[in-house]
């Protein structure tokens, strides 16, 4: 059995390996670049635990380390546990591999593929629609420069629109205006794309989970 510690970074990873007695096999540093963590991953042997701690960036190399043992490490707990007052990359990892090998390693909940990819298209429309309600505050500082009000409570609904693009305004207006709509009925359309994306993906979450709970 091989254990491997990750100390994952933005351009590059620190990885140390160690057999079942705890003896270091190797310790080198890993390009971050796509082909190098394929090239690392196919060469892992079937039976390998990997230890990667649950930085902000951990979740590309984990959807490649997926078919592996991969444990996400528990930053803050992983800290408390393994104090040391000398801390850099080699230690990290090796720390990590040690803990996983001792089965001592905190982990982190980690969600099935499927709502990782739920959650990542939520985030996506939740930007969406802040990027149009900051439209909407756009608009309507616009309306009231010009001592105007909507008579629609959606000011991006479709009589709102119309009603929109048929005001009189000075040309300062006018044009900024006429983006803001273009920009919005944009933003609409890929709000009700994503949308229906989210529940197809939401449909196949369910799925999964009646079946796990079925088993």
């Amino acid at each position: 059995m091989l254990y491997v510690g990750v100390d994952f970074h933005k351009k590059y990873s620190h990885i140390t390996e160690m057999d079942e007695g705890g003896t270091i096999s190797r310790q080198f540093r890993l390009s971050n670049e796509r082909e190098s963590l394929i090239q690392y991953v196919d060469y892992l042997p079937s039976e390998s635990g990997v230890a990667i701690e649950a930085t902000y960036n951990w979740y590309y190399f984990y959807d490649l380390l997926e078919e592996q043992d991969v444990s996400l490490a528990h930053p803050a707990k992983t800290k408390a546990i393994a104090s040391a007052r000398i801390m850099n990359d080699k230690i990290s990892s090796t720390i990590l591999a040690d803990l996983l090998r001792t089965n001592y390693l905190p982990t982190a909940y980690i969600p099935p593929r499927e709502v990782r990819d739920t959650r990542e298209m939520l985030r996506s429309r939740a930007f969406l629609v802040a990027m149009r309600t900051r439209l909407k505050n756009r608009v309507h500082a616009i309306l009231s420069k010009n001592g105007l009000e909507s008579p629609y409570t959606d000011i991006f609904g479709k009589k709102s629109l119309r009603w929109l693009k048929g005001l009189e305004l000075r040309p300062c207006y006018r044009q900024p205006l006429d983006s803001y709509i273009r920009l919005a009925e944009c933003f609409s359309k890929e709000i009700e794309l994503i949308t229906q994306t989210i529940h197809s993906l939401t449909l196949g979450v369910n799925y999964l989970f009646d079946k796990r709970a079925s088993m």
